[in-house]
Parts: structure tokens; sequence; C-alpha cells
């Protein structure tokens, strides 16, 4: 984590503010942090703000408030930035149906990493996935946390279409889809709930900060909640985090 943090402008409505140079939950918590002292103190001409692994974009209107007093005003809050706690994280459980005609991968992440299927399962699904942000397309959480026993690289060939809520992996990364889209990653399972909905509150399922915890369901299973689902009568499982 930088000892000062560097204030880099972004075009002319925006300034990005890096506060480290590495991916880890410690400055990726002091973006978070940043990014509510920031909305506590309500600074005139800023009306976006979006964290990412190390830094924050903030979207300003230069009319009403110039580049140079905005970093003043953000200099300002490193102290309270720094000493604040982000909201008290969240495990939220993911129903999720490994293998089959929803995770055609599967086997080859295992063939590639010396495993059996059952143990990608097992492995993936053993761990509690730190959401470090919100990219790519609406909703889709990037995780930090997955073990190097089963990275896998991209498909040679990207799929002109992968269903919303499927589950892959990417080299060190794993991630759900949250709406249909083009996409190269190995495709291990499939959730029934839904990622990005924008006529929810909040549209997104997960937010940065939060857990993700695969639970393994059977087709059975899978098929109730997409019912429950459809019907609006699942109840999201979440825990505080330890």
């Amino acid at each position: 984590m930088y000892q000062e943090p560097r204030y880099l402008p972004a075009g002319d409505r925006a300034l990005a503010v890096e506060l480290g140079n590495a991916i880890s939950p410690e400055i990726n918590r002091a973006v978070r942090n940043l990014l509510m002292a920031i909305e506590e103190r309500s600074i005139d001409g800023v009306f976006d703000l979006v964290p990412s692994y190390r830094s924050l974009l903030v979207h300003y209107d230069p009319l009403v408030i110039s580049l140079s007093h905005l970093e003043e005003e953000l200099a300002s809050l490193q102290t309270a930035a720094s000493e604040g706690t982000a909201a008290e994280p969240r495990i939220v459980h993911i129903p999720t149906l490994y293998g089959g005609e929803v995770g055609p991968d599967l086997d080859y992440v295992a063939q590639h990493n010396g495993l059996s299927s059952e143990e990608v399962v097992s492995i993936h699904s053993g761990t509690d996935y730190l959401v470090y942000m919100l990219g790519f397309s609406p909703g889709f959480p990037y995780l930090g946390g997955m073990s190097e026993r089963i990275e896998t690289p991209r498909l040679d060939t990207p799929r002109t279409v992968i269903p919303a809520g499927s589950v892959g992996i990417a080299e060190k990364q794993t991630g759900v889809y949250p709406t249909a889209t083009p996409g190269g990653w190995q495709l291990i399972g499939r959730t029934p709930l839904i990622f990005f909905d924008p006529a929810r509150e909040p549209p997104s399922l997960v937010e940065p900060g939060d857990y993700i915890r695969f639970v393994p369901i059977g087709e059975d299973q899978y098929s109730h909640i997409v019912r429950q689902v459809e019907e609006e009568t699942y109840q999201v499982i979440t825990e505080a985090a330890g």
C-alpha cells in the first residue's frame, strides 16, 4: 500500500486515486473505506465513484469543482478513510450445479490439473471468495482466493454466448457470468440465482467487500430453486464473515 495516494487525472471529468500497486484484501479494503468516506462527505460536484482492485475512480463535474480543489478534498479525507471501517462483510451462498450440460468444461479442468471432477468441485466450493470489484459486464464479480490447484487457461476460441449464471475459471480467477454474453472462461457449473437485475435494488446480488461461497447442489435442487427464483420466493442465504 502506498504511504500517500497517487492522484491521476483520467480525462477532464474523472480522477483516479491509486492506493497501492498490488491485488490484496488490505488495499481493496482501503479503497472501500475511501469510497465510504467520500459518500459521507457528499462533495459537491462528485457524481459517481467506481472502485477497482487498488484504486477508486472519482467522476466529477469540472464546472462545479476544480481538479485541484477535488484533490484537496480527497486528501483531507485520508485520515477518516484510514481510520474508517467498511461495512461488515457478509458471505453470500451461491447454490451451484456443477458439470454436465451446465458445466461442460469441468472434466477438462480436472484433466488439466491431474484431478478428478469431484476434487475440482470440492476445491472450488471449499473457499470463500472476496468480491474485489464488479466489472466487465454489469454485476460481474471479480473474485480473489481461488486455489492454484485448479488454475486453467482460457478457451482457445471463446464461446459466442455463455448463459447467465454460468460459473467459470480463467487462469487464476473464477467468476459468475451475470448475463448472457460471449466469453472464453472454462465453464464448470451454473447457479440458478440472478446476479444482476436492473429492476432490483440494489441491482447486483453481491457488492465489493462481500464474500461468495459456492454451494454444490443436485439437478432436482437446481430446478426447485429456478422455480423459486421465477416466483420471487427464493431467499438468498447470507452469513456474517468471521
